[in-house]
């Protein structure tokens, strides 16, 4: 059995583009609406292994009052990324546009690790 995570966000193309950038993922998998304009459906693997699922939200929400209050709903926790260099990468992709919740740092648990919130309202936790 296997499990990750599908995110509903406003402007689908954008935000895999985005995730793409900050965690060297790749679409292995894709369906378009019939205008070619949103993903009803894409999935996104990195090193071939499924990494995340994102669709066009049916009724995007408010991501300024999102931003604002710090709503966080659902963390993903991405860990195990190698490097500080990668953590630091993904932290410059996902904040550009975002709210930086926990600036990268030092946890017990962690020696480089922070939490975004990034342009379309999802929070990550991201550490080596």
């Amino acid at each position: 059995m296997k499990n990750y995570a599908q995110v509903y966000v406003k402007n689908s193309f954008e935000a895999a583009e985005i995730y793409c950038k900050a965690f060297g993922a790749e679409i292995t998998r894709e369906f378009k609406n019939d205008a070619g304009t949103l993903y009803e459906h894409c999935e996104l693997s990195v090193n071939g292994e499924g990494f995340l699922a994102l669709a066009e939200a049916k009724k995007p929400c408010d991501i300024e009052l999102v931003h604002k209050m710090k709503w966080e709903t659902m963390t993903f926790n991405v860990f195990e990324m190698g490097s500080e260099e990668a953590v630091h990468r993904a932290f410059d992709v996902l904040s550009d546009g975002g709210v930086v919740l926990e600036p990268i740092g030092e946890l017990p648990w962690s020696k480089c690790c922070a939490t975004v919130m990034d342009r379309f309202g999802v929070c990550w936790w991201i550490a080596i």
